[in-house]
């Protein structure tokens, strides 16, 4: 809940209009469901999801190569304008 929170504070508090979750390997499913909560909670402020990157890193441990998932969930809001929503890129 702790990183719900900090998603919560970045769009409230700091005033970003968009927020990066990023994750790696086992911790993706943790992602994706930090920033659902995250949508579901912030429905007053229009949150949506507005990108998701995918990739992987290669790298060596002993001797081995291995591979790594990377994920990144870009949180982004609706603003108001002229009776219109519009995203802020």
């Amino acid at each position: 809940m702790n990183y719900v929170r900090g998603v919560m504070m970045q769009f409230k508090k700091k005033g970003n209009n968009e927020v990066i979750i990023r994750s790696r390997g086992k911790f993706i499913s943790k992602a994706v469901d930090i920033a659902e909560i995250a949508k579901r909670s912030m429905v007053e402020e229009k949150v949506f999801v507005k990108k998701i990157d995918i990739a992987s890193e290669s790298f060596e441990s002993e001797g081995r190569k291995t591979n790594i998932s990377t994920m990144d969930v870009t949180l982004s809001k609706y603003v108001l304008s002229d009776n219109y929503f519009l995203t802020i890129d």
